[in-house]
């Protein structure tokens, strides 16, 4: 989850690095807090790739649950 201190501190340290520069450990810092927000972002964005559902599919097994034709053999 992406919460609001995790974006304060990378729009900080971002703000930081254009006025005044990053030492080394404020680079290393940084370069955790964006690799952080990115796993929350694809791990978000898989979540709703996976909650996707395809239509046609969803369709077919609505029928076969209530069908009770011989055209299907089911």
């Amino acid at each position: 989850m992406i919460s609001l201190e995790l974006i304060k501190k990378i729009n900080a340290l971002w703000h930081k690095q254009q006025t005044e520069g990053l030492t080394e450990a404020e680079k290393e810092e940084q370069r955790l807090a964006r690799g952080e927000y990115l796993a929350a972002i694809r791990a978000q964005v898989r979540g709703m790739l996976e909650a996707i559902k395809d239509p046609s599919e969803e369709a077919k097994q609505e029928h076969a649950d209530h069908c009770s034709c011989d055209r299907c053999k089911h």
